[in-house]
């Protein structure tokens, strides 16, 4: 395992689970090198949080410009890049804006400032000014209909979605509720609104509940909590890469993954050493849950 390898960032997520000798000596026993300081601080000191001397520093630009590309390019479900709207932060906004999973939607409310964090009404401000061009294009029957004329008039998935992205915030939000309420919307209409992570639970299981319409949400990336991403999502390597930048990328989740998982890392692997070099060699390949994993490296060793 390479020290700046995304599987070793994996691995450091469950040793922070454990006291900090126990996992200095875990990391020895896999060959690892000691956490330095500048490790430990995370991504979120290359977000513009460090003093002015650092910002300077030839290396941490170069950090920084690493861990911007790997999170844009780490897959990630949707409710995750809702996670990290949920901050409102700026910086945090502009790295959903350029993440592979993004969509319109998504990039429509951070150009609008559209504040996602429980409670907050003033407007996020724009990290870097956009272009016209950049912003996503309004939709045709957005123009002709306006918001729920869009949506009535989706008659295929294409135009379904282009019309959905025009949804943003909790005003938006109200008006669809209410117009599914006095007259349901199309099946089309519906389903990829039901697939949006912002979208609200009561509006969700208005549109549907039986199991293959959850099951249909849940392929599409839509997560009912971080703890249960952390229980029940696989592989596990990806899982917990994702979760290793969540404590810079939505810190305010992160924490009930951590709650979730350290008893059952401790009870499993704690100090043992051997039960952690096992996790080590099994962790790239494989493709059950994070709990499965830690069951299983500590079973074998």
């Amino acid at each position: 395992m390479h020290d700046n390898s995304t599987t070793e960032r994996a691995v450091d997520f469950l040793l922070a689970l454990i006291e900090a000798e126990a996992a200095e000596r875990a990391r020895q026993r896999m060959g690892l090198r000691p956490l330095q300081s500048k490790q430990r601080t995370g991504l979120r000191s290359f977000l513009g949080r460090k003093s002015e001397e650092a910002e300077q520093s030839e290396d941490s630009l170069d950090a920084r410009r690493k861990l911007y590309s790997l999170w844009t390019r780490t897959p990630v479900p949707s409710s995750v890049l809702l996670w990290v709207l949920e901050e409102d932060d700026p910086e945090l906004n502009a790295l959903v804006w350029r993440h592979m999973n993004a969509d319109d939607a998504m990039r429509r409310a951070i150009a609008r400032g559209i504040p996602y964090g429980a409670g907050r009404t003033t407007p996020v401000p724009l990290a870097h000014p956009l272009s016209r061009s950049q912003e996503p294009s309004v939709p045709e029957h957005f123009t002709k209909y306006g918001l729920i004329g869009a949506l009535r008039a989706s008659t295929s998935m294409a135009v379904a979605r282009s019309a959905g992205s025009m949804v943003v915030g909790a005003t938006d939000w109200q008006a669809v509720t209410e117009a599914d309420q006095e007259h349901p919307l199309p099946g089309y209409a519906r389903w990829v609104l039901a697939v949006r992570p912002d979208c609200p639970p009561a509006l969700r299981a208005q549109f549907g509940s039986h199991a293959k319409f959850t099951h249909r949400v849940r392929q599409a990336g839509v997560i009912d909590s971080a703890a249960q991403y952390a229980l029940s999502w696989n592989p596990a390597a990806q899982v917990l890469r994702v979760l290793s930048l969540g404590r810079t990328m939505f810190p305010s989740r992160v924490g009930e993954t951590e709650d979730a998982l350290r008893p059952l890392v401790r009870d499993h692997l704690g100090d043992r050493e051997e039960a952690w070099a096992v996790l080590a060699q099994l962790i790239g390949t494989y493709h059950g849950t994070i709990p499965e994993l830690v069951i299983t490296a500590g079973a074998i060793a």
